[in-house]
């Protein structure tokens, strides 16, 4: 492995390149009337000079970004096992099918009539979604994962404040993603807190303690962030339920049970999904996502507008929702997103989803019987598609933390797993192998993994100065922060 730094140039940014009077393309003279500039913005608006803009050619742009892209790592270059993210592998198949010409070109302003094979394909995919997990009905509009948790529970408020209470209180567990407080904060909501118990699950005696005529909801995954799945759903629903409160499903998770359980069956009301997590669409680097909101029927009247209703005569966008929680986003949503989900889904069947659990189930426990030898395992249970394991015994004994373990392993070749989620766990280091990684991969991961525990025993300073081979090493995290600057300084 690399001990020694490796020199590596540093792509410049794109002004470096540039230089007077080259250009890469020239559009052509517009064909429609132009309007003057002093009726399109007024003068006091109007920069006093043009932006400095580079001026490259076609090569030396092209070049730039591709040697941008050779510095980072990505799902199609190698491993990326960041626990409950899931960056799975993502099928060409999907790709090719949402650069079908006809297919992008849909314009979301075009009247129904012209969307009619569009509207068709979400309708069918709420139908597919709905059965995956037990639901009535589904909203597509949502962006992303905790897009979707904030609809879930705006449509909860709405239900609670219909029945003449809107309620104060909603339950969290502590080792809940750090959305699932933030969404209930945005919706109005005093986030209570419940414990875990010994076993990883969420504690049944705290959740009483925290039940009251005030909680409108208890947010959970199943299985849980831990990656352990909750022994006692069943009564931790009828409890929920019998203060009259609602269950909400963090679908981040679903892999796991994917074609085997599913959350309406568990007694859970509402749902979101990321599909580009589990049904495997692009996910990282900014979107776009899709967190699709599945609900029960006492639910559906507050699902936001529009929905896609099937009439005798084709399909429409239905806005005459009186109890509607409104609109959630510009259009209807991200389409090429859920369609890359419609094919995966139509081109894997139910028993290829059922492949998908299994082997995300198969392949973290494989891998979790190489590791736990070797770093502490806080819950000592089968997992499910995903474990959580603690770098505290090699800090406390070696002064190596979980992020020295992290950083080194990018000198393996691999990305690093998640750092010190959840919470609870001291120096937590969360993996999931997905279910798209072979066996060789996974036994490669964990060869790192165990001669990186070996250098911390034999060499601690060697995992303090890493990574050696990434072209930028340690960075300063919290100053980056404090002092962003992603402005390019301007011609005098």
């Amino acid at each position: 492995m690399a001990e020694k730094i490796i020199d590596r140039p540093i792509e410049p940014a794109i002004y470096a390149h540039s230089r007077k009077g080259r250009r890469c393309h020239r559009p052509p003279a517009p064909d429609v009337p132009v309007r003057p500039l002093d009726e399109l913005l007024p003068p006091e608006l109007r920069r006093a000079k043009p932006p400095a803009l580079p001026e490259v050619d076609e090569p030396t742009l092209v070049r730039h970004y591709v040697r941008l892209s050779r510095l980072n790592h990505c799902i199609d270059v190698g491993f990326y096992p960041l626990g409950s993210c899931t960056m799975k592998y993502n099928p060409k198949l999907a790709d090719a099918a949402a650069a079908l010409p006809g297919v992008n070109a849909f314009h979301p302003l075009a009247p129904e009539g012209m969307l009619q094979p569009a509207l068709e394909l979400m309708h069918e995919l709420e139908g597919y979604l709905s059965r995956i997990t037990g639901m009535d009905r589904f909203t597509l509009q949502p962006a992303a994962g905790a897009h979707g948790e904030f609809t879930a529970i705006k449509m909860i408020r709405a239900y609670h404040k219909s029945r003449g209470n809107p309620r104060k209180v909603l339950l969290v567990p502590d080792s809940a993603h750090g959305t699932n407080p933030a969404s209930g904060t945005m919706c109005s909501y005093d986030v209570v807190v419940v414990a875990s118990d010994k076993r990883g699950n969420v504690s049944v005696e705290s959740l009483k303690e925290k039940l009251s005529d005030d909680v409108a909801a208890l947010m959970l995954t199943n299985p849980n962030t831990l990656g352990l799945f909750e022994e006692n759903i069943v009564e931790v629903a009828e409890l929920v339920h019998r203060a009259e409160g609602q269950l909400y499903y963090d679908g981040a998770n679903l892999n796991a049970i994917l074609g085997r359980i599913r959350p309406g069956d568990m007694g859970f009301d509402a749902v979101h999904l990321n599909l580009h997590k589990t049904f495997g669409t692009p996910h990282g680097g900014g979107g776009p996502g899709a967190g699709p909101v599945g609900v029960k029927k006492h639910l559906a009247e507050f699902l936001p507008v529009p929905t896609v209703e099937k009439t005798d005569s084709g399909y429409r966008l239905d806005y005459d929702r009186p109890k509607s929680i409104g609109k959630l986003l510009a259009f209807y949503g991200h389409f090429l997103v859920s369609l890359r989900a419609y094919v995966y889904i139509r081109h894997l069947g139910l028993e290829g989803l059922r492949g998908v659990s299994a082997h995300s189930v198969l392949n973290a426990n494989y891998l979790l019987s190489l590791l736990k030898g070797n770093f502490l395992l806080p819950f000592d249970r089968l997992c499910m598609h995903e474990f959580v394991l603690s770098g505290k015994r090699h800090k406390e004994t070696q002064g190596v933390a979980t992020l020295d373990i992290s950083k080194r392993i990018i000198d393996y070749g691999f990305h690093p797993p998640t750092n010190y989620f959840p919470l609870i766990v001291p120096e937590a280091l969360m993996i999931e192998p997905t279910e798209t990684e072979s066996k060789d991969t996974l036994d490669a991961f964990a060869a790192a993994l165990l001669a990186i525990d070996r250098e911390a025993a034999e060499d601690p300073d060697l995992l303090h100065g890493a990574p050696y081979s990434a072209p930028v090493r340690r960075v300063d995290e919290a100053r980056a922060v404090r002092e962003l600057n992603v402005s390019w300084p301007e011609e005098k």
